[in-house]
C-alpha cells in the first residue's frame, strides 16, 4: 500500500511541468477519423521549417504522431514557450499539442541575445548619430535664441510695468523657447511622441509640488498683482491689518513699512493683497478729531462756540473744509465735545497740529471760566460732607492768556529722510514706481 502512494506521488512529480507546460492555446478544429502518416511528415516539416525561420526557437523540435504535435527543447525565456503554443495551433493538421519545451538555464545562452541586442542598439545609434547631431545643435540654437533674446532690455522693460514683471516675461520666454528646441529635436528624430509622455509626467510633478508650495506661489501671485495695480505709493501712510506705517519698498515677498516709531514692518504680499488698506496720504487733507471734557454746569452752547473760534485761530487749519464742533456725549462727570480740524499733511504734521489744537482750545475754555473737571467721586460717612467743617477754598488765579504757536512739518520732514534713506539702501528691490498707474 505504501509502495502504491509513494509511486502515485512520484509520478504526479514527474508529470507536473509536463502538464503545466501543455496548458495554452489548443487546435479547435475538427478531428479527422483515420490518421495519415503522410499528413503527421508534413505537419512536422513545417513546424520546423517555420521555428527555423523565428530567432530564439533554434533547439526546439517538434514530432508529430495522429496529429498530436510533441514540442521539445529549450527557449532563453517564458514568453516564447506561450507563443509557441499559439503558433502551431495554428498549422492544418495538428489534433493536440503537447509541449514540453522548457526555459534553459546556460548562463551563456542567455546572455548571448542581450549582447545581440545591445550590439545592435549601439549599431542604430552610429548610424543615427549625424541626425542625433543633427537634431541635437537644432535645439540648442533655439534655446540659445531665446537666452538671448530674454536677456535683452527691449522689448521686455518696455511693456512691463516694472522690473519684477520684466523678469516674468523673461522667463516664460525662456521656458517658451526650451520647450519650443525639445520639439524641435525630437521632431527631427521622429520622437514626437516622447514629448507627451514628458509633459504628462511634468505636469504631475508640478501639480504635486503646487499643492506642497501653495502658500509661496499665493505669496508670489500676490506680489505680481500687486506691482501691477500698486495700492500705494513709496513713502505713503497706511495702515494694513492693524500696522501703520511709512510704504519703504513693495518686494516680490513682502511690503517692508516704516512705523512712526521707527520700526521695520514686513508684511507678506498674500497679506496685503487680501487686506483692507488704509492710506492716509492719497489726499493731502486730513482730518483730526479729540474729545474735550467740561463741566456739566457750564453752557455747553457757549462752550462749542469757545472751542470753534479757538479752532479758527490755528493758522494751519484749512478753511474749506472747515473746523468743526459737536456735543458727543455724556460722560462720567463731564459733557463730552468733539472738535475736529482740517490739515495739509504735507505742509503741518498731523501730531503737532492735534497736540497745537488742543493746548489753544483748553487754554481758551479757561479763559472764559469754563472749567475741564477732573472724575468726581462721592464718598460716604458718618464725618464727611459736613459743609461747616470744610475750610473756604481760594478762588483759583485767572489764567494767563496763551498766543498760538506755528506748526509745521518738521518732524514728518526728519522722518521722510529716514525713510528716503532706506528707499535709496536697495534702490533695485523694489517694485513701486512714482509715475506708475494707481488703483
Amino acid at each position: 500500500m505504501i509502495r502504491t502512494l509513494l509511486a502515485m506521488l512520484l509520478a504526479a512529480m514527474l508529470c507536473g511541468p509536463v502538464i503545466a507546460q501543455t496548458e495554452g492555446s489548443q487546435p479547435d478544429g475538427t478531428i479527422a477519423v483515420e490518421s495519415d502518416r503522410a499528413q503527421d511528415f508534413a505537419t512536422r516539416d513545417r513546424i520546423m521549417d517555420i521555428l527555423g525561420q523565428l530567432d530564439g526557437y533554434g533547439d526546439v523540435r517538434a514530432t508529430v504522431s495522429n496529429g498530436i504535435v510533441t514540442l521539445r527543447g529549450t527557449v532563453v525565456d517564458a514568453s516564447r514557450i506561450t507563443a509557441l503554443n499559439e503558433l502551431v495551433a495554428r498549422v492544418e493538421g495538428v489534433v493536440a499539442i503537447e509541449n514540453t519545451v522548457s526555459e534553459s538555464t546556460d548562463v551563456v545562452e542567455r546572455l548571448n541575445p542581450a549582447i545581440d541586442r545591445m550590439r545592435d542598439r549601439l549599431a542604430q545609434a552610429v548610424a543615427f548619430s549625424p541626425l542625433i547631431l543633427v537634431a541635437v545643435g537644432a535645439g540648442v540654437l533655439m534655446v540659445a535664441f531665446g537666452l538671448w533674446l530674454a536677456r535683452r532690455s527691449w522689448p521686455w522693460d518696455t511693456i512691463a510695468p516694472n522690473a519684477f514683471i520684466a523678469d516674468i516675461y523673461r522667463q516664460i520666454v525662456r521656458l517658451a523657447f526650451v520647450v519650443l528646441g525639445i520639439v524641435l529635436a525630437l521632431d527631427l528624430l521622429n520622437a514626437t511622441a516622447l514629448l507627451g509622455t514628458i509633459l504628462g509626467a511634468a505636469g504631475i510633478v508640478g501639480l504635486a509640488i503646487g499643492f506642497a508650495v501653495r502658500d509661496t506661489v499665493e505669496n508670489f501671485i500676490s506680489s505680481i498683482m500687486l506691482s501691477i495695480r500698486q495700492p500705494f505709493r513709496p513713502k505713503d501712510l497706511v495702515e494694513i491689518e492693524g500696522d501703520m506705517g511709512h510704504v519703504i519698498r513693495l518686494t516680490s515677498r513682502a511690503t517692508i513699512l516704516l512705523s512712526l516709531d521707527g520700526n521695520h514692518i514686513r508684511i507678506p504680499n498674500a497679506t496685503v493683497f487680501k487686506a483692507k488698506i488704509t492710506n492716509f496720504t492719497r489726499n493731502d487733507e486730513r482730518r483730526f478729531t479729540f474729545l474735550v471734557g467740561v463741566d456739566p454746569n457750564a453752557d455747553i452752547a457757549e462752550a462749542q462756540k469757545i472751542i470753534l473760534a479757538a479752532l479758527k485761530e490755528l493758522p494751519f487749519l484749512l478753511k474749506t473744509p472747515g473746523p468743526g464742533v459737536w456735543v458727543e456725549g455724556l460722560g462720567a462727570s463731564t459733557i463730552d465735545i468733539t472738535a475736529a480740524g482740517w490739515i495739509k499733511q504735507h505742509e503741518t504734521g498731523i501730531g503737532m497740529a492735534k497736540g497745537e489744537a488742543i493746548r489753544v482750545v483748553k487754554a481758551r475754555l479757561e479763559e472764559a471760566g469754563i472749567t475741564l473737571p477732573e472724575p468726581t467721586y462721592r464718598l460716604l460717612g458718618a464725618d464727611i460732607g459736613d459743609a461747616s467743617k470744610t475750610a473756604p477754598t481760594a478762588a483759583a488765579p485767572r489764567p494767563a492768556q496763551v498766543e498760538v504757536q506755528h506748526v509745521g512739518a518738521d518732524e514728518d520732514a526728519a522722518l521722510q529722510d529716514i525713510i528716503q534713506a532706506e528707499r535709496d539702501a536697495l534702490p533695485d528691490d523694489d517694485l513701486l514706481r512714482q509715475e506708475a498707474p494707481q488703483e
